[in-house]
């Protein structure tokens, strides 16, 4: 079956399927693939050298700064100090409490330092750690919802969710079976204050605002919305996933930064990303309450069952003890000189990067962003914005393709802040907008598949989108 989003450039679903099978799967032409146990186990030796091999395929474009975001820090000491803190952790599991203490000791000084980073109360605001931003979200709604059952005797809880928030928002609401009330966002993609207020019904249970928002980098805003909570007594929480551990930092060195944070009394709970401006390995996130109470509607726990008292404090039981031994050396490593030095080099960057986007003509910035850039076509009937982005794929870029509107955004990171990485980037980007407007009715790679997105009912991109998961775990 053959999908046509624009005249003359149809997408074939078998071609569609061997494009993204061929980007899925690079390693088919160089390396075996194993659908069975080998019947004997392989040498330790060859096992390392495939996966160093593996490694060094990939490290190359991170390590220049070709992505957008997920390496945030990257630096070789840096990379080091954890593996080795992980490599002595290894083995440890919060679950046994016996066993491995120190794991708690990590855990409750993530806590305790992300609250103080944050203006939390001693003693006041508590927390968890969890896997990532997507679990502290989702536990975070869980929570809501029991709280609004148990103390408000709502039945179907609610939650006022801005149009740019978070994906895993929309998960929440599909797994716990919560009503998401989605609001608009203005011509600044700062959530609709007036229309959230007109959302609350007596079902709300929780307000959410980011600090900031994935697609456009920019910050809801936070005061008046947790007015708006305070007003109602219901939950306010924000999503600092991806700005918890900058924005604090930004604030210090006299950047514009509104309140966000527990100095705001309506905001009830946080989440911050350890695993992203933090600077720890990948899989540690820390969810933040104000008040025990609250918190407790996020446990766990079961006292009458046969294989004894059982708790847990998110949705794993077993965790890995050695991503909160590496987080915290990351946080301790770092300490409050590193973040801002950190912070003041990613933003310097950032207002670098803005200004030569600003000098390509065509193309326009989304918002007022600090570090997390969004950028489109003036004139979307002038060049395809897509198709931009497919060029500086090729280029060695791997850059987030948004929607509604079509844009495209670079999150910064430390490893933009590294020698001519921003001009390499303008130039690229410069480059690639001529090619296009040179090549307007050219489409290739994802571009179409962008295309046709915007154009098809909902339920065939889902279907789409299935597909696509289907080939990530297919041998």
């Amino acid at each position: 079956m053959a999908f046509s989003f624009q005249e003359g450039c149809p997408i074939d679903a078998f071609d569609l399927g061997a494009m993204l099978d061929k980007q899925l799967r690079p390693y088919r032409t160089i390396m075996p693939t194993l659908t069975q146990l080998p019947a004997a186990g392989r040498p330790r030796a060859e096992i390392l050298a495939d996966v160093t091999r593996l490694h060094d395929l990939e490290a190359e474009r991170w390590k220049a700064g070709y992505s957008s975001g997920a390496v945030y820090h990257g630096a070789d000491g840096h990379i080091e100090t954890l593996n080795q803190v992980y490599a002595l952790h290894s083995q440890s599991n919060p679950l046994h409490t016996d066993l491995w203490p120190s794991a708690l000791k990590f855990e409750a000084e993530i806590i305790a330092m992300t609250a103080h980073m944050l203006h939390g109360a001693p003693g006041e605001v508590v927390g968890t750690v969890s896997s990532g931003g997507t679990e502290s979200l989702l536990l975070a709604m869980k929570t809501y919802r029991d709280w609004a059952r148990a103390t408000r005797a709502i039945a179907a809880p609610e939650m006022i969710v801005p149009v740019t928030a978070h994906a895993a928002f929309w998960k929440a609401a599909q797994y716990f079976d919560i009503k998401l009330v989605p609001v608009p966002v203005d011509e600044h993609f700062r959530a609709d204050v007036a229309a959230v207020r007109a959302a609350i019904t007596p079902n709300t249970a929780v307000i959410v605002g980011s600090a900031p928002a994935f697609p456009h980098g920019i910050i809801d805003p936070i005061p008046e919305l947790a007015a708006l909570a305070q007003e109602h007594g219901i939950g306010c929480h924000v999503d600092a996933c991806l700005g918890g551990f900058v924005l604090p930092w930004a604030e210090r060195l006299g950047y514009p930064v509104p309140a966000f944070d527990f100095r705001l009394p309506g905001v009830t709970s946080m989440s911050a990303d350890t695993h992203k401006y933090g600077y720890a390995a990948k899989g540690a996130s820390v969810i933040l309450y104000r008040g025990a109470e609250l918190m407790h509607h996020q446990y766990f726990t079961i006292s009458d069952w046969p294989g004894g008292l059982y708790m847990s404090p998110t949705f794993a039981g077993s965790r890995p003890g050695a991503l909160s031994a590496a987080c915290w050396a990351a946080m301790v490593s770092m300490g409050e000189e590193g973040y801002l030095e950190a912070t003041r080099r990613i933003l310097t960057a950032a207002a670098a990067l803005k200004d030569g986007i600003r000098r390509i003509d065509g193309l326009r910035i989304l918002g007022d962003p600090l570090w997390v850039v969004a950028f489109a076509s003036v004139d979307d009937e002038a060049f395809n914005i897509y198709q931009v982005m497919e060029q500086m794929g090729r280029r060695g870029w791997s850059l987030n393709g948004l929607q509604r509107p079509a844009a495209v955004h670079i999150a910064l990171t430390l490893r933009h802040t590294q020698p001519g990485v921003v001009e390499r980037f303008v130039a690229d980007l410069g480059a690639a907008v001529a090619e296009v407007r040179a090549n307007p009715g050219a489409l290739s790679g994802m571009a179409p598949v962008y295309g046709m997105a915007a154009q098809l009912p909902g339920e065939m991109v889902d279907e789409m989108l299935r597909t696509y998961l289907d080939l990530m775990f297919k041998a």
